[in-house]
């Protein structure tokens, strides 16, 4: 141990003689120029390199990002120009279908319509000629009915005079009360 102490002690005293006579090499004022064409030979070395190899390659990975970038937005604006086109063009498709099943659409409803109006007529027509036979079938049953009613009522008057009289009426006499009374004058 003596002796690891001393060597200790022998290595403080070479630090001092260090520090005491020449000090830290960059901080040497004598050191200086040495230093900076040194640092001036080294930056130029660093500044050939970098502008020679480096930068040439990093450029040209900016230009192929540049070059992609805008490719990529001319890609995008064209298929934005042709997604315009194809809306436009469907947009005008649908409105001429829209008029296409109006146009459609009126022309049933016309058709339907003057359909209905002529099976309307062909019904009114029918009924009107149903109408008018009824008519006058009526006409013909009420005049026998008539004729016959005339005959009951002129039988029945002179029924009734029979018995109440106890003698028949004359038939004339008869005929001319009932014809009054039909007639609504009597």
């Amino acid at each position: 141990m003596a002796e690891s102490h001393g060597e200790a002690k022998g290595t403080a005293s070479a630090h001092t003689e260090a520090e005491g006579g020449h000090g830290f090499p960059p901080f040497q004022k004598e050191t200086f120029p040495s230093q900076i064409v040194s640092l001036v030979i080294t930056f130029v070395a660093l500044y050939v390199i970098v502008s020679r190899l480096a930068l040439p390659k990093v450029g040209g990975v900016i230009d192929a990002r540049q070059k992609a970038i805008d490719g990529d937005l001319a890609e995008a604006q064209r298929l934005k120009d042709e997604s315009e086109a194809a809306m436009k063009a469907y947009e005008s498709e649908l409105a001429a279908a829209r008029a296409r099943a109006q146009a459609i659409g009126a022309e049933t409803r016309e058709k339907l319509a003057a359909s209905s109006d002529a099976e309307r007529k062909a019904l009114e027509d029918s009924l009107a000629a149903k109408l008018a036979a009824a008519e006058k079938s009526i006409a013909t049953t009420r005049a026998t009915a008539m004729s016959n009613v005339r005959g009951i009522a002129a039988d029945a008057a002179s029924a009734i005079v029979q018995q109440l009289t106890g003698k028949a009426p004359a038939g004339k006499t008869v005929e001319a009360a009932v014809d009054a009374s039909l007639k609504g004058t009597a």
